[in-house]
């Protein structure tokens, strides 16, 4: 069971890959299996509370008898360290090269509990099996987080930012692009910050002479190594058709960066520029660099430099102190910047957070109803938006099969949280690419006809 984020899902497919590395068969059914693992997550309370029932739900099995152990890891057991006597094995984040052997032993009765604080070295796991459609990979790029927002655990959870080395990112990429992966979605904490921890190692406490633990130079401690040098090193290889880059911090957007997804063919004209909120005092107050006028610019040179890209952004309503003048101003930066595609947050005080300490807490009812009139607002937009599309071609990545015809997703449409193309006219394969003509368009999700 992985549960959270995709960079959650990246974790899991390297255990995956290491429990069947181990000699493990791997069963898809809960039902079936002798151990369940549950890759959890702990960042906000609704995804705490979806692996609490998913703990629980292993835990059934077991004591149906048909599954002997239940295994743990992850964010949740990170941040909480949980002692439970129905978990035969509990692991934190820094699972890797250990659940092989851990299956053997609570398959023969023994019990483990190891959470240990992250460590400040890049840990490589020894392999991935992976879990999504064949045509499309989550690429880590880094893990940790050192931003410090006011309402984030993370990098309690997961420790300061570590970079993943320039070298292993190729050379994962170059594998899967081999394996018949055709779009790569490189995920982190914040991918802008990529190579920073690289480049100034002495800010990081990270030594410049180790190499995720080993004896030797690493090859990425230059001084060159940043987010839009890795994005023009992916480009090089053919066989790509999208890199798409997701989790990305406004105020590190450089003209450097923005170059290299208008110049790059293979880069997907697509963003993810999580905002959080547009009124400087909120935004002082999550601890969050820039403002409104920062992000607007931000947006403005990634549109002139690129007019056909998509921006995602993401918001959080509620937080401590955020006023209804404050949430006026969200509304109006919207209104005014047009996104593509819009996602939203009701504020979740954290345990151990600077913002959980906050004063002028938000009723939750009027935080909900904020954010139905930011969801409502943002339907409206994304339908213009999509509109624009009506008459035009766009390629398609085709993903399955309807009763009318088949679906897919364009450049604009990020997996699992983006919308889809349904289209008619093709006996094309999933996981090929068509050329669509848009006959229609609805809130998230477009119509057309295939023309190849």
């Amino acid at each position: 069971m992985s549960l959270g984020c995709p960079k959650n899902l990246v974790d899991s497919e390297g255990a995956l890959g290491e429990i069947a590395a181990a000699g493990h068969e791997i069963v898809a059914d809960q039902a079936l299996a002798d151990v369940i693992v549950v890759n959890t997550c702990g960042f906000i309370e609704s995804a705490r509370e979806e692996s609490t029932e998913a703990i629980a739900q292993a835990v059934k099995y077991k004591k149906r008898g048909s599954c002997k152990a239940v295994v743990v890891i992850g964010c949740l057991s990170q941040r909480f360290d949980l002692h439970d006597s129905d978990i035969d094995a509990c692991f934190g984040i820094e699972h890797s090269g250990k659940l092989g052997d851990a299956i053997d032993q609570v398959l023969a009765g023994g019990r483990i509990h190891d959470v240990a604080c992250p460590t400040e070295q890049w840990l490589e796991p020894d392999s991935r099996m992976i879990s999504t459609p064949p045509w499309t990979a989550y690429l880590k790029v880094s893990d940790g987080c050192s931003n410090r927002c006011a309402y984030c655990a993370i990098p309690d959870i997961r420790g300061p930012y570590r970079s993943r080395p320039e070298s292993l990112i190729l050379d994962e990429a170059r594998r899967l692009a081999d394996a018949g992966v055709r779009e790569i979605v490189l995920v982190g904490q914040d991918l802008t910050q990529y190579g920073e921890d690289l480049r100034h190692p002495e800010r990081s406490g990270r030594h410049p002479e180790l190499d995720s633990g080993s004896n030797r130079m690493p090859d990425q401690v230059r001084h060159d190594v940043s987010l839009a040098g890795l994005v023009r090193k992916l480009n090089e290889i053919e066989s790509l058709r999208w890199i798409r880059l997701m989790y990305c911090y406004p105020t590190k957007v450089t003209p450097d960066l923005i170059d290299a997804i208008a110049s790059c063919k293979r880069v997907a004209k697509y963003i993810d520029l999580p905002l959080q909120h547009a009124d400087d005092g909120v935004l002082n107050a999550m601890n969050r660099r820039g403002s409104a006028d920062v992000y607007e610019k931000v947006i403005d040179d990634l549109r002139a430099a690129c007019p056909e890209i998509a921006i995602r952004t993401t918001f959080i309503v509620g937080f401590p102190g955020e006023t209804e003048a404050a949430f006026g101003k969200l509304l109006a930066f919207v209104e005014k910047m047009r996104f593509d595609r819009l996602g939203a947050f009701v504020y979740s005080p954290e345990e151990g957070t600077p913002a959980a300490k906050l004063g002028r807490r938000v009723p939750r009812k009027v935080a909900e109803a904020r954010y139905d009139r930011l969801m409502r607002l943002q339907q409206g937009i994304s339908l213009e938006r999509n509109r624009r599309f009506v008459g035009e071609k766009t390629e398609v990545l085709l993903e399955g099969s309807t009763q009318e015809g088949v679906f897919g997703r364009s450049y604009r449409d990020a997996p699992e949280i983006d919308g889809v193309v349904y289209l008619s006219g093709s006996d094309a394969e999933p996981g090929q690419f068509v050329e669509a003509r848009i006959v229609d368009a609805t809130e998230y999700d477009l119509v057309g006809k295939s023309e190849s």
